[in-house]
């Protein structure tokens, strides 16, 4: 359904006076920290704080444990590992007229932890200098649930009447791979003929995600101290350099073998492979001098959609034989492989899916220009609603930067624009009266 031009610009100029209201609401969850620290986290009072925002608005929100949904621990996309005890997920939902199409505006609220690095301004504050929002979440989604929530209070603030129904959710435990949240409120029935997940996509209309795997590889030696008599021990380090000299090897291979998904025929590298983290033991004066006999590198590789994680892990776990293969002087064991958190699988739509094209045409009339439509950067939990449940859905958000690094941050006037946009959506997929 085409909105009239009156009613569309009515929308924009509300937006346009209520932004302060927006991040207020966006200020508020910045200053209420949601963790996500496996296998626990503490979603619980940024959780409450929107469902009291949303009974204030006339929704009649719900908290529930998602543990106790029925089917989810049976579940093949259910992952174990995870304590959900005091971590509920929060649905509510804005009945229509009838003979509307229903729409989800969905979103984690966790965030990964604070983290050691140094910030310059304080992660919980929410403060705004210049253009940006800064704060842990502001980009990684808490930008994204409070565009949910104000689309939401606009709908009941201009008493919006809808023929289809309006649903809000936001669910725990999203980040470190975790999507039980997002599976256990498909399971729960809290479904809608298409769904919007708000992450950060910088105002690009985004169907597809890639997956991705973590893998810790693990080298051991014994080295018996620093003082040998015939040589100075080396311990794991050569296992270790010669490891990191070759991982490139593998990302070129990589790059060869897989085909890339036309929604990332952009990226120069639709298939990357990098190392996050080497560790080789405690750093300063309190450790004695000594080389390690136990060396950790974690590696991060992402996949497109229509490859699946068991087929490239086969193709990991290959290319390290060949490496220790090939250099056994090297390598008296062969490293330990193991993957701490769940394979995330790539997934995606049709760029021509009434979602999308109808999402595309509001997006040009808000923003004045047509978004890019393409593939989202990262894995995340889309994947539940396209492949799990045949449910269109599609990532489209605000602008922003120094996600999951000190210094997060949002784009205050994208965080506009996107709300603009979803405002806009949501009175014509569901269907608005003009009058």
């Amino acid at each position: 359904m085409n909105t009239s031009p009156q009613l569309q610009s009515a929308l924009s100029r509300y937006v346009d006076r209520h932004r302060d209201r927006l991040l207020e609401i966006l200020q508020e969850l910045v200053r209420i920290p949601s963790e996500n620290t496996p296998p626990t986290g503490g979603e619980q009072k940024c959780q409450a704080w929107i469902a009291k925002l949303l009974a204030e608005i006339g929704w009649k929100p719900e908290l529930y444990d998602i543990d106790e949904v029925p089917g989810l621990l049976a579940h093949p996309l259910f992952h174990p590992g995870r304590n959900y005890r005091g971590r509920p997920n929060l649905a509510a939902q804005r009945k229509g007229s009838g003979g509307g199409r229903s729409l989800l505006l969905t979103g984690h609220i966790d965030t990964v932890p604070r983290g050691t690095l140094a910030w310059t301004r304080d992660p919980f504050s929410g403060y705004i200098e210049g253009t940006r929002l800064y704060g842990r979440g502001s980009n990684d989604m808490k930008g994204g649930i409070a565009t949910n929530l104000f689309v939401a209070e606009c709908v009941a603030k201009l008493n919006l009447p809808l023929r289809g129904d309006l649903l809000f959710e936001s669910v725990i435990d999203e980040e470190f791979g975790g999507a039980n949240g997002t599976l256990a409120g498909r399971l729960r029935g809290h479904n809608a003929d298409a769904v919007i997940l708000s992450e950060p996509s910088s105002l690009r209309i985004c169907p597809a995600q890639r997956g991705g795997q973590i893998a810790h590889v693990i080298f051991r030696s014994v080295s018996g101290g620093v003082l040998q008599h015939d040589h100075f021990p080396t311990g794991a380090i050569p296992q270790l350099t010669h490891f990191l000299s070759c991982v490139q090897d593998f990302a070129a291979q990589r790059t060869l073998h897989a085909r890339p998904h036309e929604m990332y025929a952009f990226l120069k590298d639709p298939v990357p492979v990098v190392v996050t983290k080497v560790f080789t033991g405690p750093w300063g004066f309190g450790e004695p001098i000594t080389v390690p006999d136990l060396a950790q590198v974690e590696m991060y590789w992402q996949f497109m959609p229509g490859e699946t994680g068991a087929e490239v892990e086969r193709e990991f776990r290959q290319w390290l034989r060949d490496v220790v293969a090939q250099a056994p002087h090297v390598f008296p064991v062969s490293p330990e492989v193991r993957y701490p958190i769940r394979c995330l699988p790539g997934s995606a739509i049709s760029a021509t899916d009434p979602l999308v094209t109808e999402l595309l045409a509001c997006a040009e009339k808000t923003l004045g220009a047509k978004p890019a439509i393409e593939g989202i950067e990262g894995p995340c939990d889309m994947f539940i609603f396209q492949q799990g449940f045949q449910i269109p859905a599609v990532i489209f958000g605000a602008c922003g930067s120094n996600t999951h690094a000190p210094d997060e941050y949002v784009e205050i006037e994208s965080l506009v624009s996107a709300a603009k946009t979803l405002l806009l959506f949501v009175a014509e997929w569901c269907g608005s009266d003009p009058s």
